[in-house]
């Protein structure tokens, strides 16, 4: 439940002859300790047992008391006026670093139309196996991105390792697009590819570094927001690829261009306050702070900073074979065991299968049943924005496995006994589509969230890399034998082990995550390291 909003009312009173409202009454006790914290350019503040009021009282004569008013008085319009903004000072800085997440959906989502007009041109034509490695190159690409990216983060910072990743990004995207050969095209998907994997392990570390604590949840699920609106970019422009056999160059052209604009806006983004005091440029961390999360913040989270680099030490110097001793070991495993289940809960299968899903109940447009898929994952990551801090991580990963495993319920229902054709396929693309709206609302953008504010300041970045790597190989195993598994026992066996490894997720969060909202990235590393409290 999301916590009581003070309420804040700005009043003026001319003194001293303002006579006093009727039926109001000021409790004698309480004059003198409103005159011994009076002044006329700081706000009054009454403690009541309910909610704590401001009064700002602006009086021409300074000995004379102004009359505490009556929250009755101050009109509706006063009060909304207080709109929180704590997240807006990081916002422009998070949206940049998420242009990554951009792309990420729109290289997903580019080859799922023109792909025919791709193997024709390109002479492969009527070939799975080459369809297939075009797909496969890209994920990678990604592995090996994603498991260098924590060892240039620890030494360039965020802000110039994400520009030094848009050059394969920018450069897959031309080369692609410029593709005369079958080689040249898996050159340029294995580029975009490695900037994809390295991009999606810094961005979720980023915005948990540099998001204010009580926005870190919300700010966070830009990512998939990102990827969301990527993907629906990509399939909104293959619709142009049905009419004009070549416009696969220009969609991949295009590609390029969020690359530049990520480049250009790191420039002028921060880098992370907790990398930097790490790096020893307090002067900059200082200043992070005090823009991104106001003043007052400044001092404490500086101490926090150094507080746990005293105790754990900087990342800067931090090795692999650390992930093997506690307590980091034990977060390289949930991290990784989080994204086995993800990948095994069976996301991209059912992606996969969702057009023939959609075809069998009359959507014979493939890229209008992606489209519906595109639009249902956006939707449950604006669900997402709005609930992960409200609800929390560990509660809303365990509903949304739930849902899966129920959504696998209904399409293997749908699947294993007799009904009504209509039926059939309405309760078919019901499971589906609540499949995915479930998926995004919880398992997609928490599992990336909530393992870099579980892992430790000291080896965050090598955790999340890690943790990747297991995601693309799972991926890539998902991808590579589902059509063969389907084959072999059918699609309601398949789709129920799906179902159930969704429930096995959901006992696995359970038991091993804790809740990480509201809470600085200190103050769970403190409350997780045995070692912490050892040492004071």
């Amino acid at each position: 439940m999301a916590p009581t909003t003070p309420l804040v009312f700005n009043v003026t009173v001319c003194c001293p002859s303002v006579p006093p409202f009727s039926g109001i009454r000021t409790a004698p006790t309480l004059i003198p300790i409103l005159r011994a914290n009076y002044s006329p350019s700081r706000p009054l503040r009454v403690h009541t047992s309910s909610t704590l009021r401001v009064f700002k009282a602006y009086c021409a004569n300074k000995s004379q008391l102004p009359e505490v008013l009556d929250s009755s008085s101050v009109s509706e319009e006063e009060v909304n006026q207080n709109v929180d903004l704590g997240w807006l000072p990081a916002f422009p800085h998070i949206l940049v670093a998420s242009m990554s997440n951009f792309l990420f959906g729109f290289h997903i989502g580019v080859m799922n139309g023109p792909i025919l007009s791709i193997a024709k041109e390109l002479g492969f034509e009527g070939n799975s196996i080459l369809e297939g490695l075009v797909v496969s190159i890209f994920i990678a690409g990604a592995f090996l991105g994603s498991a260098g990216a924590g060892y240039v983060v620890d030494r360039l910072g965020f802000r110039r390792t994400l520009q030094v990743d848009t050059i394969p990004l920018i450069l897959g995207a031309i080369l692609s697009a410029q593709a005369h050969s079958l080689d040249q095209l898996l050159w340029g998907r294995f580029f975009v590819g490695l900037g994809i994997g390295a991009n999606a392990v810094l961005v979720p570390i980023y915005i948990s570094e540099v998001a204010p604590t009580k926005y870190r949840g919300s700010l966070g699920s830009l990512c998939q927001i990102g990827t969301c609106t990527g993907f629906i970019s990509s399939l909104c422009l293959g619709v142009f690829s049905e009419s004009d056999p070549h416009w696969w160059r220009t969609m991949l052209y295009l590609a390029s261009v969020p690359g530049f604009i990520l480049a250009f806006g790191m420039q002028f983004a921060v880098d992370s306050p907790r990398w930097l005091c790490k790096a020893g440029k307090l002067d900059d961390a200082k200043e992070v702070i005090s823009n991104l999360w106001g003043p007052s913040e400044v001092d404490r989270s500086i101490e926090e900073f150094q507080s746990v680099l005293n105790n754990d030490g900087g990342d800067l110097d931090s090795r692999w074979s650390e992930l093997l001793e506690e307590p980091h070991s034990r977060v390289a495993l949930i991290g990784g065991t989080l994204f086995v289940l993800q990948q095994f809960a069976g996301i991209n299968a059912v992606l996969y299968f969702s057009s023939l899903t959609f075809k069998d109940a009359g959507v014979t447009n493939g890229a209008l049943a992606s489209l519906y898929v595109g639009l249902t994952n956006f939707a449950g990551a604006l669900c997402a924005l709005y609930l992960v801090d409200r609800q929390g991580r560990q509660k809303l990963i365990i509903g949304s496995y739930l849902g899966m495993a129920i959504s696998m319920l209904f399409v293997v229902y749908a699947i294993s006994f007799p009904m009504d054709e209509e039926l059939h396929n309405n309760l078919s693309i019901l499971g589906t589509i609540l499949y995915m709206l479930t998926y995004a609302i919880g398992a997609g953008p928490v599992t990336g969230l909530i393992i870099p504010e579980l892992s430790s300041s000291r080896t965050r970045g090598k955790i999340m890399s890690f943790s990747f790597s297991v995601h693309w190989v799972c991926n890539f195993l998902v991808g590579l034998f589902f059509l063969e598994l389907t084959e072999k026992f059918g699609i309601a066996p398949v789709y129920g082990s799906f179902g159930a490894v969704s429930m096995l997720a959901a006992l696995f969060s359970y038991s091993f995550l804790v809740e990480t909202k509201g809470r600085s990235l200190e103050e769970i590393e403190m409350s997780l390291n045995s070692n912490f409290a050892k040492r004071d």
